[in-house]
Order: C-alpha cells, then structure tokens, then sequence
C-alpha cells in the first residue's frame, strides 16, 4: 500500500539573488560647490569702534579631496577655493561722513580634514582646519581698497551620499574666522590705523565625482 503513496513534489529551486555591494567611500574625488555665507565685521581703533555690522554674499568654486573608510569609520582630507561675494556697509558713527566703512571678501580657500561615519551610501561627518581669504576694506568717497591676504581656521559638518554610481552630493555648514587686518590711515583715515575683523557662516551644497 506504501508504494501506492503519491510521490512529493520537488521544491521549487529558488535562483540566488546577491545583496548588492555595499559603497566604499575610499577613493579620490573632485567636484564643485556653492552656497551662501553671512557673517560680521567691524572697524575700530583706540579712539573709535563700529561694533559689529551684518556681511553676506555668494560663492561658487571647486573641491578635491580624499577618503579612505576603516570599517564604518571614514577619515580624509579635502581642499577647497571659492569665488566669494561676501560685503557689508557701516554708516555707524564716523562712517556716515565718509560714505560707509565696508568689509569685503572675494576668494576664499579651506584646507579641512574630515572625520565621520558611513551608514553605507549616506556619511555624516565632522571637519576643521586652515582657512585663507582676503580682507578688503575701504571709505564709501576713497577709491582706494586696502587688501590683506589672511590665514585663520575653519569648523563644521555636514551629510554626504551617493546618487549615482561614482556620484555624491553633500550639503555642509562652515564658520570661518579670518582674524584681523589691519587697514592703514592711507585708506580708512583712522589714526592710528584700524583693526578689520570677518567672520562667516557657510551654508553650501556641492557634487563630487569619486576617481575609484
């Protein structure tokens, strides 16, 4: 009776699907950025003092950098030089009888390493280093612009993930401090010569194309 039983049926093979390869954010990469800056400044000397005034503009520019990932962990270093169209205006005080005291800057470059955890295709990171700029500083009647390249550090974080293979876009937050030039009583008619401070908040975005 036994051989009488029907046979089971074979179990259906399934066909072996691999997860797909998790990302690895090693590798060297160049991409573009841009973004918005806003930020303070301030003329003052012995005698006399603006306190601090609004700046604000645009940059735009380019990035390099480099990555290698140790598990989740990813450490790196990156570089940056922007265009900027960072000013403000002061009529506080003094500055009305000439015009305005203006704060200005126009190139701004980072040199960050970058510390932060990948949850696969998504990073969030921490970064810091040296920030270089300029200060510009000038009379609203004087034509003449003092210019002072500047050496002063840089903070902040952002979040990085991929879109495409190869592809990623970040967003990131940056306070930069420029430290202090000087403007000369040539320029800025403050005797002795006055102390020029610029600070600044970068909010910016960018796209990186991964080499390997």
């Amino acid at each position: 009776m036994a051989a009488d039983l029907p046979v089971p049926a074979p179990t259906p093979r399934v066909a072996y699907v691999p997860p797909p390869p998790l990302y690895t954010w090693t590798g060297i990469y160049l991409g573009i950025n841009g973004g918005y800056a806003f930020g303070t400044s301030s003329w003052s000397n012995p005698v006399f003092t603006t306190g601090n005034f609004n700046t604000n503009g645009w940059l735009v520019g380019g990035t390099l950098g480099g990555n290698y990932q140790i598990g989740q962990f990813v450490i790196g270093l990156e570089g940056d030089g922007d265009w900027t169209n960072i000013n403000g205006t002061t009529n506080f005080d003094g500055c009305a009888t000439f015009a305005g005291c203006k704060t200005s800057n126009d190139w701004l470059a980072t040199v960050r390493g970058r510390a932060g955890w990948a949850w696969d295709r998504t990073l969030f990171y921490a970064t810091g280093g040296a920030a270089f700029g300029n200060i510009q500083a000038n009379l609203g009647v004087n034509p003449v612009t003092t210019l002072s390249t500047q050496t002063g550090w840089t903070a902040g974080a952002g979040i990085e993930g991929m879109f495409l293979p190869n592809w990623t876009a970040k967003i990131e937050y940056l306070y930069v401090n420029l430290g202090t030039a000087t403007c000369p009583v040539a320029v800025c008619t403050l005797s002795p010569p006055g102390s020029v401070p610029l600070t600044e908040n970068i909010v910016r975005a960018g796209i990186n194309y991964k080499f390997w």
